[in-house]
């Protein structure tokens, strides 16, 4: 369903991500791992921004060659991207973000069904649509960004540290969140230093390091993975 290939990202004289492909499957969730510096958040930069990649990088969405797609456009045909830090409009209520999120053309018809549906994935977002989003907390904030998100009607859903910086329990609701987003039948690519929780989520995942690709097969695969285990589950 979305395939990138030979993707690499430079900032400067910095070669931030090298060389690195991947696929995601329709209705499949698809993990990134690695540590911290390791180039996840420049892959998800690299595939989102074409003015950003390096030449020679090509990437297709249900077989539409889209490398020279601009970002806003992307959300037209179906891909949105949950960045790092959220990316809120937090001077807005919730109601005007979800509202926002529902304005690309593809959406527009289905935005009431699509409200209802968000608001039965994220309960408290219900009681607070009349709320100033950047007076909520860090974990409402997240539910509003990926809830946005999910109003675009999107078949792949780009996640950038979904659970960073939030509490245990609102940690287990997102995900809880996500495994129904998954189940509906949006294609997930998420990028998360959560390793447990990802691999849960995810069928497949690939591990990143030092900008490349250096492993990557089935969930069950890189839980057992002795390097995998080393470096990201504490044992």
């Amino acid at each position: 369903m979305f395939e990138a290939r030979s993707i690499s990202v430079r900032y400067g004289k910095h070669l931030a991500l090298d060389d690195v492909s991947l696929e995601v499957g329709t209705s499949e969730c698809v993990a990134i791992l690695g540590a911290n510096g390791a180039g996840k958040s420049s892959l998800l930069r690299g595939l989102t921004q074409a003015g950003l990649r390096e030449r020679g990088g090509v990437i297709r969405h249900r077989g539409e060659d889209i490398s020279a797609t601009n970002d806003f456009d992307l959300v037209e045909k179906g891909i949105a991207l949950v960045p790092e830090g959220r990316g809120v409009f937090a001077e807005l209520t919730v109601d005007d973000n979800l509202s926002l999120g529902a304005h690309p053309k593809r959406a527009r018809e289905s935005a009431s069904e699509r409200r209802a549906e968000v608001l039965d994935l994220f309960p408290k977002l219900g009681q607070r649509l009349a709320q100033t989003v950047g007076t909520m907390s860090g974990g409402e904030q997240q539910m509003v960004a990926v809830a946005r998100a999910l109003m675009s009607r999107p078949t792949l859903l780009l996640l950038d540290e979904p659970s960073l910086g939030l509490a245990p329990i609102v940690v287990d609701e997102m995900f809880a969140a996500l495994h129904k987003v998954r189940d509906s039948g949006v294609s997930i690519l998420i990028v998360e230093q959560n390793v447990r929780a990802s691999l849960a989520l995810a069928a497949r995942g690939y591990v990143l390091e030092a900008g490349r690709i250096v492993g990557r097969g089935s969930s069950a695969e890189l839980v057992a993975d002795p390097m995998v285990a080393k470096a990201f589950l504490g044992h």
